[in-house]
């Protein structure tokens, strides 16, 4: 199981990840809407750091490094930290609603005219809670703490500190993060503390790195029966072809979903840029034919893509179960 917690704070402005999908938006400086930086880009630097320090060996990270996220926690709180609020709770701030399973479809209940969610992130330990109990606790939930900034980004000559005279200055899209706010990401492998260079734009961060405490990973190993919800992307199907679930032989058949329209994903294979798929979005709930009964730690490999390795190992799909009304 993931063992440490680690917490990333930027020295300054973040940008969009290195190789966004090309869309209309990103030909005029918006690459950065995604964010934040998939859990593949700290397995690779935890790679990069191994070969610099030998701590441990490249065969055995290969074998053992699993890493997911990206989730993101207040500094002084750093344990708790948000998780994506199942799509089945939502929670605005003139009301709250909940969709149920009734006569094999999906009816809301809701005391707010417009079911549009205010809220996207829950803490951790108030996984459970009922969207009433997470609309009564302010501090349980909030929306996206950090804020896309339009910025006009220098291209400095390799000979002298100065623009180059064309094309010099392009616009793109920075990510400011307040002080008080770190993205979370789980390892199985330790990082030294200290300041590293982490994404495609090389941003300047400091690491630190703690152990899970318990209550946190007891949470984690709650075993999936029947339903549960995404809180990490799910990259679902073969290294070709993307599907909203798991069509192995061995996976129960899923009968229902509540999710919203893919998003972009890619990662980085052996130190090159990974084929562009699309990932079913965090949040994302699930109600499946038969109950699982255990966690996505013990889940089987086989149910997830291979990239030249298992998309498991970087936390692909990573879940926790939910209760859903109308579900035996």
């Amino acid at each position: 199981m993931f063992k440490y917690l680690i917490t990333i704070n930027p020295l300054g402005f973040m940008y969009g990840s290195a190789g966004a999908f090309l869309s209309p938006e990103n030909l005029v400086g918006r690459s950065g809407a995604k964010f934040p930086p998939e859990a593949s880009t700290l397995s690779g630097l935890i790679f990069s750091i191994s070969k610099m320090s030998k701590n441990f060996s490249q065969t055995e990270l290969r074998e053992n490094l699993y890493v997911t996220g990206p989730f993101w926690a207040k500094s002084d709180n750093k344990q708790n930290f948000y998780v994506p609020i199942p799509w089945h709770k939502i929670i605005a701030k003139k009301g709250i609603g909940e969709w149920k399973i009734e006569n094999c479809e999906w009816q809301l209940e809701k005391d707010i005219e417009k079911p549009e969610a205010d809220y996207r992130w829950q803490t951790i330990t108030s996984w459970k809670d009922s969207p009433k109990s997470l609309k009564a606790s302010s501090k349980s939930i909030a929306d996206h703490p950090w804020k896309f900034v339009s910025f006009l980004h220098p291209k400095i000559q390799k000979s002298e500190r100065c623009v180059e005279k064309s094309d010099g200055l392009f616009l793109e899209n920075s990510v400011q993060i307040p002080d008080d706010i770190c993205l979370v990401y789980l390892s199985t492998y330790p990082i030294d503390n200290g300041w590293y260079r982490f994404g495609g734009e090389n941003h300047i961060v400091e690491i630190s790195c703690d152990k899970i405490n318990q209550k946190i990973l007891d949470i984690l190993t709650q075993p999936i029966g029947q339903t549960f919800a995404l809180i990490t992307p799910g990259i679902w199907g073969s290294n070709r072809i993307s599907h909203r679930c798991p069509l192995h032989e061995n996976f129960p058949e899923t009968i229902q979903m509540l999710t919203d329209k893919p998003v972009p994903y890619r990662y980085r294979s052996q130190g090159t840029l990974g084929r562009g798929r699309y990932a079913v979005p965090p949040g994302s709930v699930y109600v499946l034919k038969e109950p699982l009964n255990k966690p996505w730690w013990e889940w089987d490999e086989v149910w997830f893509p291979k990239e030249g390795y298992s998309l498991k190992k970087v936390g692909c799909g990573l879940c926790l179960p939910v209760e859903i009304k109308g579900v035996a």
